[in-house]
């Protein structure tokens, strides 16, 4: 018998959608991806991005606080066992989304912690392949499989990163490590102008590190970050290597030159990769419409609706936009939603 869901992820929107449809009494089954070292190496293991960040300060109920024995009575003591020490000023990434897996298995998910390496949307029921070689069909799909967010690949940023390095200013600017301190944001399109106005706000100056002698990003973005008094665009330069120690984290840069000029060592205590996202898509190759990028296309927004009827998308793998995990949450609540409408509609129930 076919699963009525299959929900394909493991971060906010993955469960978020996962205790939606779980109390619809849907039975979802959940694909949360292998714990291997291809997914670590890659930034995709089970949890997704959130659960490789430190402090989480604006995802809302969680205000800041001692969580000890909260997080002691809402999980089991092996789960507990996990987690890094509790920092005692709200929830970390690691411990949000256990929390979340918590509620969803709460709730009687069943959980596979393999990949899903390939699906078949062509038929229905629909078809997936997995990493053990199983094969599950489902009556309804979610994929919720994220996107990561791209690096130089220095290995000096995997040193540092969370101890000042960051591809996230809206997550991570307001930190107390980011406050009135000098901050480097290296890249030249949109989305590294916006970081870097963004971080303005908090920063006592930052760089603009562009590899090119003008940017990429819209004229009007680029205007306004050139008129903006704690920016300074550092032309024709690249990364060369982060420095840090292990007591203060990050507490500089090495930027070499794409035109000749010596290097420059820059003090700054954190530095920010703003060089794009990757969704994490490629096992859908084929199967569902995408963006010139790669992420999934919504049909009819803001439903989660995508071009295969009976097949829904949420959270960062739809959204190359605001990529929070407030809005993936929310987008996963809208899938399931969607998905238990849609079997209602087929008689399903």
């Amino acid at each position: 018998m076919p699963e009525k869901v299959i929900i394909i992820g493991s971060g906010p929107a993955a469960w978020t959608a996962a205790i939606y449809a779980a109390r619809a009494e849907l039975a979802p089954l959940v694909l949360e991806g292998a714990i291997s070292e291809d997914n670590r190496l890659a930034g995709t293991l089970p949890l997704g991005q959130l659960a490789l960040t430190t402090e989480i300060e604006n995802f809302p109920g969680f205000p800041n606080g001692d969580l000890t024995a909260y997080l002691a009575s809402a999980m089991p003591p092996e789960k507990k066992a996990m987690l890094p020490p509790h920092g005692g000023h709200g929830p970390s990434g690691p411990e949000l989304m256990e929390l979340m897996r918590q509620q969803a298995v709460n709730f009687g998910t069943p959980i596979v912690t393999e990949d899903v390496t390939g699906v078949d949307f062509r038929r229905h029921p629909f078809s997936l392949q997995a990493s053990d070689n199983r094969t599950y069909d489902a009556l309804a799909v979610i994929v919720a499989t994220g996107a990561r967010a791209n690096y130089l690949g220095l290995p000096s940023e995997q040193q540092f990163k969370n101890r000042g390095v960051s591809a996230c200013a809206v997550c991570d600017g307001a930190l107390p490590r980011f406050r009135n301190r000098p901050l480097a944001v290296i890249g030249g399109g949109d989305s590294a102008v916006e970081e870097a106005n963004y971080l303005s706000r908090f920063a006592s100056k930052v760089y603009l590190v562009h590899r090119r002698h003008e940017l990429r990003a819209s004229k009007i973005m680029a205007e306004r970050l050139l008129a903006n008094p704690k920016v300074e665009v550092l032309w024709n330069r690249v990364a060369q290597e982060v420095l840090g120690n292990d007591r203060d984290g990050v507490t500089g840069v090495r930027l070499a030159s794409t035109a000749g000029q010596p290097l420059l060592e820059l003090e700054i205590s954190g530095f920010f990769a703003a060089v794009g996202h990757t969704p994490n898509t490629a096992f859908l190759e084929g199967q569902l419409e995408m963006t010139d990028k790669k992420y999934i296309r919504w049909t009819s927004p803001p439903r989660t609706l995508t071009s295969v009827e009976g097949v829904f998308a949420a959270g960062d793998v739809a959204d190359a936009m605001y990529r929070q995990a407030v809005t993936a949450a929310g987008s996963g609540c809208m899938a399931a939603l969607d998905a238990e409408r849609w079997l209602a509609e087929k008689g399903i129930s």
